[in-house]
């Protein structure tokens, strides 16, 4: 809407900055909210937003922050298109940040902040939004709606360019603190009854550790084996800690082997519900018995009813 005023958060989250940064262009250059309501915080108007954007887009290319801002200041007033969406006047030096853009398909403002913030290496700025969805939506819609569109986004120009593995890098790790974070912040009470695994020679583990953080933020308990799991090893340890479920993930084909399942269904004390996660399982190699859920919130779902089931036995 034209007449949207944001706070500090949002815009932070729109551009793809943290909040520390427009508090310091609003200190030193003058790039701050305009509109005032008495007893409230300053907002942020769309031109003002305007204005940012183009403060963002010059740093960003290495144009130094005075003179960004400057460009900004002089910018002119910002106009609705068709559509009532504010567009600023280009009278700035052109920015070649579109040509360096992630795409994220129609994820939100959220997920493209967070593209901006990741094309810029700025683990502050992608921190910051994490965290604030994690808080705001809960885990599976973080991962669901901010951080599996910049993902598969910059995997997307990784495949195109072979580039980008900087910031898929410095994602991955940001994502990772912040899932631990959130795991850590939920502990479940109760024994672990959910096994969480990589297959054998996977070490694609940030699915995984979502996956473990949904759970704690479900009050589910778990053990995360972690990457790079020899079948031989999985089975030691479902007969160790006889788990009502496990769930085994596979990102690429090269390491879904149907054996490992198999092995799964064959242990002495055989989990309730095997769970095939990932791109790598083609469903018609699954062996009998086995389930792939769909995405995130039906894995949490299978793994909170298993455990359910099996601690409904037990009382009765």
């Amino acid at each position: 809407m034209v007449d949207e005023a944001l706070s500090a958060g949002a815009v932070a989250r729109r551009l793809g900055v943290a909040v520390t940064t427009l508090r310091t262009w609003h200190q030193r250059y003058g790039l701050g909210p305009s509109e005032h309501i008495p007893g409230h915080h300053r907002r942020y108007t769309p031109s003002d937003l305007a204005r940012l954007d183009i403060m963002r887009r010059l740093t960003a290319e290495g144009v130094s922050p005075a003179e960004a801002a400057r460009w900004a200041r002089q910018a002119p007033e910002p106009t609705p298109n068709g559509n009532g969406v504010v567009t600023p006047t280009r009278t700035h030096p052109a920015s070649r940040d579109g040509g360096g853009s992630i795409p994220v398909g129609r994820a939100g403002p959220a997920a493209r902040g967070l593209a901006r913030a990741a094309m810029r290496l700025d683990a502050a700025a992608i921190s910051e939004t994490i965290a604030h969805a994690l808080a705001a939506g809960g885990v599976v819609a973080t991962w669901e709606g901010l951080v599996r569109p910049v993902l598969a986004g910059i995997g997307e120009r990784h495949a195109a360019t072979a580039g980008l593995i900087d910031v898929e890098h410095l994602v991955s790790r940001c994502v990772s603190e912040a899932l631990a974070t959130a795991s850590r912040a939920n502990v479940p009470t109760g024994p672990a009854r959910i096994l969480l695994s990589c297959a054998d020679e996977e070490q694609h583990t940030l699915p995984l550790e979502a996956l473990a953080a949904a759970l704690a933020e479900a009050g589910v308990s778990y053990r995360m084996l972690g990457a790079r799991v020899p079948v031989a090893a999985l089975v030691e340890a479902v007969n160790r800690t006889g788990p009502a479920a496990v769930v085994l993930w596979s990102h690429t084909r090269a390491t879904a082997d149907p054996t490992q399942l198999s092995a799964l269904l064959a242990a002495p004390r055989r989990p309730l519900l095997v769970l095939a996660a990932g791109p790598g399982w083609r469903a018609d190699t699954l062996p009998a018995g086995v389930v792939r859920p769909v995405d995130l919130a039906e894995a949490v779902s299978l793994s909170a009813a298993v455990r359910d089931s099996l601690d409904q036995s037990r009382r009765d």
